[in-house]
């Protein structure tokens, strides 16, 4: 497009315009594993956002567990939701700092692709089992890096990947636009998942305690909105001019703490509790047993995952990704075809 106008350029421009110093300009952008021309519409981090919208994993969270594993009703969350809404938070909270709203938003938009079905069961279930461990985050970046498009990879930018691996709490991104992930992801799951406990009739709202109620918010909007809020005037009083305006991203302590409280009590009453839990010892069990049969019978999985044995990965590591990748009603599946016997037809 050398003689036609460029709108990607035109973005690149205005970002130095609109961002404060310290944001990630995508211009700037520490770049792709593999090197590849240009978009002429689309600025790098946007163009990783769609790539990965676009994409299979991302498709599959729709039937991965949130919280609840099979739910009955159509409102409550799943994975993709819950991805949606981080989404909506981090570029609500980027574009308030005036930071790089397209790359926070790439971050969300893929922090979660490597959770495996049935949601942490199925996760903890492959961590004890597979001799190399098993983290969500980790497989997140290895799917864009190598399943996504049958072993090919996304080629995402260094600074989306960074932030997908390190939106836990343990972790820390090099990236603002990462660390407004991390934010975005608590809020979003402590929220919802109040939400949806309360639509299970697993909680009350009486039952939430007063002391963070108070602080926050009567209900699931209020309670999202001071967060969000907190956050960005938070962020914004950490401002040094005399470094350029550079600010780190935080939450206030009175309202980090409750946030904090309310996570526990979600632990208490909704993520330990035996009603809405009581199936996640069954989907470990069958998480695991996926993991046994196929590792007896790895010539019977897809050609894509056999090439990855022939580029010297293990097959632990593979059996993994072929379980990671499957949806609760896949694994479900799978499942049956392996223990209960097909009827037998004559024609």
């Amino acid at each position: 497009m050398d003689d036609e106008r460029c709108f990607r350029k035109e973005r690149e421009k205005l970002e130095h315009i609109m961002f404060r110093s310290c944001a990630v300009f995508s211009d700037e952008s520490r770049g792709r594993d593999y090197e590849e021309k240009e978009d002429p519409v689309r600025p790098c981090f946007q163009r990783d956002r769609d790539r990965i919208i676009h994409s299979k994993p991302f498709r599959r969270l729709k039937h991965k567990t949130q919280v609840f594993i099979d739910p009955e009703g159509d409102h409550y969350r799943t994975r993709l939701t819950h991805t949606l809404e981080v989404a909506q938070i981090a570029r609500t909270i980027a574009r308030a700092l005036r930071l790089n709203e397209d790359l926070s938003e790439a971050i969300a938009i893929g922090h979660d692709l490597g959770h495996t079905p049935f949601g942490h069961a199925g996760e903890r279930a492959l961590n004890e089992i597979c001799p190399y461990g098993f983290h969500h985050n980790e497989q997140s970046v290895r799917v864009v890096e190598i399943l996504a498009k049958n072993g090919r990879g996304l080629n995402l930018t260094k600074e989306v990947r960074d932030g997908m691996k390190n939106h836990r709490s343990s972790c820390m991104p090099y990236t603002l636009e990462g660390k407004i992930v991390r934010y975005a992801d608590k809020i979003a799951y402590v929220n919802h998942d109040i939400d949806d406990a309360l639509r299970g009739n697993i909680i009350r709202e009486e039952d939430i305690p007063a002391e963070y109620i108070d602080i926050l918010g009567e209900t699931v909007s209020n309670r999202i909105d001071t967060m969000v809020s907190d956050v960005v005037r938070t962020s914004e009083k950490t401002a040094r001019t005399e470094t350029g305006d550079k600010i780190d991203i935080v939450m206030s302590e009175r309202i980090h703490e409750a946030m904090l409280g309310l996570r526990r009590f979600l632990y208490e009453n909704v993520y330990c509790n035996p009603k809405a839990k009581g199936q996640e010892k069954q989907a470990e069990h069958l998480v695991q047993y996926l993991y046994e049969y196929y590792m007896e019978n790895f010539d019977i999985l897809q050609d894509e995952y056999k090439d990855l044995a022939n580029r010297g990965e293990a097959k632990e590591r593979i059996v993994c990704d072929y379980i990671a990748g499957m949806s609760d009603d896949y694994a479900i599946k799978k499942i049956k075809e392996i223990f209960i016997p097909a009827r037998w037809d004559v024609y």
